[in-house]
C-alpha cells in the first residue's frame, strides 16, 4: 500500500529531518541556478515551464512533471506538462475528484505515493492512474489563492522511485518556486489591472463625447450594460473602444441628462 505516515502536527514535514551534506550541496547549487532562471522570467506560463523543467532535473527519481491547477476547488487542469502522462493523470484526478494533487493542494504541502498499483487512499484514481502508466507520484503544494490552488506533480513509471531525499529536496524546491511564481503573478495582475482601468477610461470618454454626459453617468451606462448582458465591465468597455458600439440584448441607452445646472461634469 502507499506511504501512510503519522500526522506530524505540521504541514509538509518530510519523512526524516536529516538532509545530509550531499543533499545540502545539491540544494545550494541547484537553488542558486533556479533563482537565476526564475528571475529572468516575466511571464507566468513561462515561469511554470521553467519550474517543472528544473524539478525534473533536480529532484531525485522524477521522470515527468506538471503543475496541476485547481480552479474553484474542483476543476483540475495541467500546465507546463512534460508529456502525455501528467495530462492524463490530471484528467483522471478531475474526473474522480480524488488523488495526491488534490490532497497536496487542499490539505498539506507534500503527498508521496510509492506504488499506485497497491495504493488504497484513492482507490478509483489509483487504479486508473496505474493503468495509464504512472507508478510513483510526489505532489507538493505550490500556491493557494482563494478557491484556486496549484500543486507541483511529479511522476515516475517505476514503483518506489521517490525517497525521503526526494521529499526533502522537493519541499525546499517548491518553497523557492512558490515565492518566485507569486511575485510574477502579482506583477502580471497589476499590469492587467492598469490596462483594464485604461480601457474603461477610454470607453467613458467615448460615451461622454458622444452623448454629452458626465464621467459619472458614462460609468453608470457601462455598469448597466455589464449587469444586463451578464458580461464583465472590462469586456463591455473593450468592445466599445474597439468597435465603437456595444452589442447585447437589453443594453440600456445612455441615461437622460438632468435639467441644466443639475448635472455635474
Amino acid at each position: 500500500m502507499g506511504d501512510h505516515r503519522p500526522d506530524t502536527g505540521g504541514r509538509g514535514q518530510p519523512s526524516t529531518s536529516d538532509t545530509g551534506t550531499a543533499v545540502a550541496d545539491l540544494l545550494a547549487e541547484g537553488m542558486s541556478g533556479l533563482a537565476r532562471d526564475l528571475d529572468e522570467q516575466d511571464d507566468p506560463d513561462a515561469m511554470l515551464a521553467a519550474i517543472v523543467a528544473a524539478a525534473v532535473a533536480m529532484i531525485p527519481g522524477v521522470e515527468e512533471g506538471s503543475i496541476s491547477v485547481v480552479r474553484a476547488r474542483q476543476q483540475v487542469t495541467s500546465q507546463a506538462a512534460t508529456g502525455e502522462l501528467p495530462v492524463q493523470v490530471d484528467a483522471i484526478q478531475e474526473e474522480t475528484q480524488q488523488g495526491p494533487c488534490l490532497d497536496a493542494a487542499y490539505e498539506q504541502q507534500t503527498v508521496r505515493v510509492d506504488d499506485l498499483a497497491t495504493e488504497g487512499r484513492w482507490p478509483l484514481f489509483a487504479q486508473r492512474a496505474s493503468a495509464a502508466g504512472a507508478a510513483s507520484m510526489l505532489s507538493l503544494q505550490l500556491y493557494v489563492e482563494g478557491d484556486n490552488l496549484g500543486a507541483l506533480n511529479l511522476y515516475a513509471r517505476t514503483p518506489d522511485a521517490f525517497t525521503d531525499e526526494s521529499e526533502q529536496v522537493g519541499l525546499l524546491f517548491a518553497a523557492h518556486a512558490a515565492i518566485a511564481y507569486a511575485a510574477v503573478r502579482k506583477e502580471t495582475q497589476l499590469a492587467q489591472a492598469l490596462v483594464r482601468r485604461d480601457v474603461i477610461g477610454q470607453a467613458k470618454g467615448i460615451l461622454m463625447e458622444r452623448y454629452k454626459i458626465s464621467g459619472e453617468r458614462a460609468f453608470l451606462v457601462l455598469t448597466r450594460v455589464s449587469q444586463t448582458t451578464n458580461r464583465k465591465l472590462h469586456d463591455v468597455a473593450d468592445e466599445l473602444v474597439r468597435h465603437g458600439t456595444i452589442t447585447g440584448a437589453g443594453a440600456p441607452p445612455p441615461p437622460p441628462r438632468r435639467p441644466s445646472g443639475a448635472d455635474s461634469v
